[in-house]
């Protein structure tokens, strides 16, 4: 702690006005942000550093457990191989011998091309990245859009056994503020983290799987840096991705997405956990062109953006399953049902498998519950999206760590949320947009999860949607609920041609039981545990991008504080409001 204290001296004794810089301090580590905006912090991303902490933490012990696997596992067939050799006859041996001594006496560079065969004991084995037995260096890190260095000084200070931590960004004021962070956090951050002027892609694509972790963060997509990213990352190394154009990914910008992402998205009360199946649909794209393949840990949605923690293999043969992990969504244009359509299928004949593309078409022409017609999105990722022994031990590891997590509460609500969400099933439905289609009161979530139970089918929660229920019942089951649910509540006459009518139309084929059902309450509630937080204050979202000026048009990101000159405090009164007045023909008092 005292070298920490000294280097930070050391930084306050250099030549740097401090009044122009104000400390933001977040979690052990602490920056010097510039009155004046040059450089980009966001404060809203305090949740998304965390829960990056708290899954890096989990891969570093995961990664040590693996690793200790394989070494048992070599070892175990090291000593097969060396009883099968003790077996062989003795003259072979000496024969060995023999050859090893002629080599010796041809000189000490012939003699590396037949090496002894020995034991475990006497040299140590090489493993398949070269490193030798028992050896596992810390992970190597890659911030690859780094801005004031926050976030990977928050892993260099908070993460034990972390390795070297290298902080991109291809703008030079940004990287002269990461420099003054890193050396205003110590000795601690000067010995792991290092500062580089670079684009991003061009450093990933120089160092091909040299990073155990990379962590992209744009302001924006991250399209354009995701084939560079899968190739610098090790086999069985991770990546942490982060999207924030999610009017893109929502369905607001079809063609957009598409030119970005290689996926249609549909819009819907869905479209945010669509939104995360459509970026992992794209980074499985991007790494089957290098024969590889991701394998989700971790996917959250959280306030205006979505989050991916993924891991990376390398394997020719599991990439040819890319197909049956993927799927075309059909969605209604009257009633919102939605159903999947699977991209490809495999057929297995005694010990062969053979991939053959998907059987469609799942659906009619036209809907059979309301008779409208469908539109088709995607393709999307339909396999699972988290692990859920990954999310048990972060979970687990918050809470037993929870002073060190500033945002603490809001990630265990997320993280909790998570664990029980059904793993198996994409998408879910809204129960008030059911309500919304028939025109009916809303049953409540318990009654309702308690109709699906008794019908013999599962149902959860999901951490995207308070209302969103993911359920493994089909459609046709999920109306005929709200058809008996109609039954005992009934609703006014509508006209014969909208969707809501077309469906009550019918008679029910199942008789839902409403009776409360031991399971329709989550474990979460039944501890009455928080699980959807409100925003800790007012104006919580993205702010602006490095460099923008701030005026009264910023007061729905900043608050009215920002124009009063919190965010500008080298400007005086009357400078602030004359560039006011320019910018805008009427006053902040008008708003």
């Amino acid at each position: 702690m005292g070298n920490v204290e000294e280097e930070k001296g050391k930084q306050k004794s250099m030549p740097i006005d401090l009044n122009e810089f104000s400390i933001i301090k977040e979690g052990e580590a602490e920056i010097l942000m510039h009155a004046k905006n040059e450089v980009f912090y966001n404060k809203t991303q305090v949740n998304n550093r965390d829960i990056s902490i708290a899954v890096l933490r989990a891969f570093i012990s995961k990664r040590q457990q693996e690793h200790e696997a394989m070494l048992s596992k070599r070892m175990k067939s090291t000593e097969k191989i060396s009883e099968e050799n003790s077996s062989e006859p003795l003259e072979e041996e000496g024969e060995t011998e023999s050859v090893v001594h002629d080599e010796k006496s041809n000189g000490e560079c012939e003699m590396t091309g037949q090496e002894k065969p020995c034991s475990i004991t006497e040299e140590p084995i090489k493993i398949a990245d070269g490193k030798t037995q028992g050896e596992l260096k810390p992970p190597r890190v890659l911030e690859a859009l780094s801005a004031s260095g926050l976030r990977a000084l928050r892993y260099a200070r908070e993460i034990e056994g972390i390795g070297k931590v290298v902080a991109l960004d291809n703008d030079k004021v940004s990287v002269e503020a990461c420099r003054r962070n890193i050396r205003f956090n110590g000795s601690v951050a000067c010995s792991k983290v290092e500062s580089h002027l670079a684009d991003a892609r061009v450093y990933m694509l120089t160092h091909p799987k040299e990073f155990d972790v990379v962590d992209l963060d744009p302001y924006g997509s991250p399209s354009v840096f995701l084939d560079s990213a899968v190739q610098s990352i090790v086999d069985g190394g991770m990546l942490m991705c982060t999207a924030t154009d999610m009017a893109v990914l929502c369905g607001g910008n079809g063609e957009v997405c598409y030119s970005k992402y290689g996926s249609y998205p549909l819009r819907g009360k869905h479209c945010h956990e669509m939104a995360l199946r459509i970026l992992l649909a794209s980074i499985e794209s991007h790494a089957n062109r290098y024969k590889r393949y991701i394998v989700p840990v971790l996917s959250v949605q959280m306030d205006f953006y979505v989050r991916v923690f993924v891991r990376i293999y390398t394997s020719a043969s599991a990439m040819k399953n890319t197909p049956l992990k993927l799927s075309y969504v059909y969605q209604c244009t009257g009633c919102d049902s939605f159903h999947l359509q699977p991209v490809g299928r495999t057929v297995s004949k005694n010990t062969s498998v053979r991939y053959l593309p998907g059987f469609g078409p799942v659906v009619p022409q036209e809907c059979t519950d309301c008779g409208k017609k469908f539109n088709m999105g995607g393709p999307i990722w339909s396999a699972p999206i988290h692990d859920q022994e990954w999310v048990a031990s972060i979970l687990a590891d918050v809470k037993s760590m929870k002073d060190r997590y500033p945002a603490y509460d809001r990630i265990f609500a997320i993280l909790t949320t998570i664990s029980e969400e059904l793993p198996d099933i994409p998408l879910f439905v809204s129960l008030h947009n059911l309500c919304a289609t028939l025109k009916c009161t809303s049953p409540s979530a318990v009654i309702f999860r308690s109709a699906v139970l008794n019908a013999g089918y599962r149902i959860s929660g999901t951490h995207v949607n308070p209302l969103g229920l993911k359920s493994d019942a089909p459609m046709e089951v999920i109306w005929d609920i709200m058809r008996c649910w109609v039954k005992n509540h009934p609703v006014k006459a509508q006209s014969p041609d909208q969707p809501g009518s077309v469906i009550l139309a019918k008679e029910p084929k199942l008789q839902a039981n409403f009776s409360r059902a031991v399971a329709s309450l989550s474990k979460a509630q039944a501890k009455k545990v928080a699980r959807f937080l409100p925003n800790p204050e007012r104006h919580w979202g993205p702010k602006l991008r490095a460099g923008r000026q701030i005026t009264s048009k910023h007061v729905s990101l900043l608050g009215p504080k920002a124009l009063n000159g919190s965010h500008r405090e080298g400007e005086s009164e009357e400078e602030i409001d004359s560039k006011r007045q320019k910018v805008d023909g009427h006053a902040f008092a008008s708003q």
